[in-house]
Order: structure tokens, then sequence, then C-alpha cells
């Protein structure tokens, strides 16, 4: 669900909005006779959140964009510990430095969460396919046809567009774990 609202361009904050108001209306009932146990019990209200946002004005969309929803420090961190772990790995030499010019100018990038999430996601593409010219054919074909088992099932029921964008997302996390790749999204901060 996280990837989907990524893809489609939901702001970050909208997401967290959302989710924030979800469980507030969730708290604020007198009888909870279920739990909430997905994150698909938030998605109308991140939704929601999000036609909010695109409906605002220019300078309420400036004013929620210079409220980061991270942490300074967490963002740090989690960046610090991805670039540690591409240092550790051969031939990452480039996305190190993307990492690291990011770094370098945090607060300038802290401001404009959504424009950083972008240059990150931007960055892991790079990385995904610098990992999956290193895996053989045999990898990618194990790979591929692990996925066609998963989605046998659901095929029939999603549009052809929802397929297109399943398959990379699946393949993308898998050559991450096969090549031990950190994960850059603000997402995956944690």
């Amino acid at each position: 669900m996280i990837e989907t609202w990524k893809n489609s361009g939901v702001p970050l904050e909208a997401v967290l909005r959302g989710i924030d108001q979800a469980f507030e209306k969730w708290h604020s009932r007198k009888k909870k006779t279920q739990m909430v146990n997905s994150l698909t019990y938030c998605a109308q209200a991140v939704l929601a959140e999000a036609q909010a946002m695109a409906n605002a004005t220019p300078d309420a969309g400036a004013a929620a964009e210079a409220a980061n929803p991270f942490p300074r420090d967490a963002v740090e961190a989690h960046l610090r510990k991805a670039v540690e772990a591409l240092k550790s790995l051969d031939g990452y030499g480039e996305p190190v430095q993307a990492v690291e010019a990011i770094l370098a100018t945090l607060d300038e990038h802290m401001r404009r969460s959504e424009e950083l999430e972008q240059r990150l996601t931007a960055i892991e593409d790079k990385m995904a396919a610098l990992a999956r010219t290193r895996l053989t054919e045999e990898d990618l074909f194990e790979i591929r046809r692990e996925l066609d088992m998963q989605l046998r099932p659901y095929r029939s029921k999603m549009t052809a567009d929802q397929l297109v964008m399943l398959e990379k997302k699946y393949l993308d996390r898998k050559v991450f774990e096969r090549a031990k790749l950190p994960r850059l999204s603000l997402f995956y901060l944690g």
C-alpha cells in the first residue's frame, strides 16, 4: 500500500496526516470491537488528505512543505547508515557520492521533503539497475518464476497497469534483497 501511494505521487505528508487521522478516529470510538491490523484502514483518510492538499492554496502547500514530517536527525542517521552499507559493496561509488552530496546539504533538502524523496528514489532506481546487471540469467529467471507463481491467483483481478507496477516493485525488492542493498527512501526510515 505504501509503495502504491508513493508511486501514485501521494505526498508523504498526506500519507502521514491521513494515517494519524484514521487512528485518531479509531481511538475516539467508544466501542472498539476490532483492532486495526492493516494500512487499508487508513486508505480513505490518506486519499482525502491528499485531495485536500491538492486543493489547498499555494501558500498552504508551501507551509506544509516547510514542516517536514521527519526529524532531521533520523533522516541523517538513515542516510549515513545507507552510505556505510553501500561502501561495503563493490561498484556503488556513484550512488554513495549522490547520497553524500545530499547529506552535505541536508538542511536545504529537509525544507523540501517531497523533492528529497524523489531524489532518493531516483538513486534507488539507479542502484537497482546496477544490481540487476550483476545478477545471472538464472537468478533473474528464478525471481521471475517466483513472481509469476505469486501473482497467478490475482492476475485476472488486476488491471494491466497494476500488474506492471506490482511486477516492477516485486523485481526491484528482490534485486535489493539479493544484492543486500540498503533502501534510501524515507518510507523505509526507521
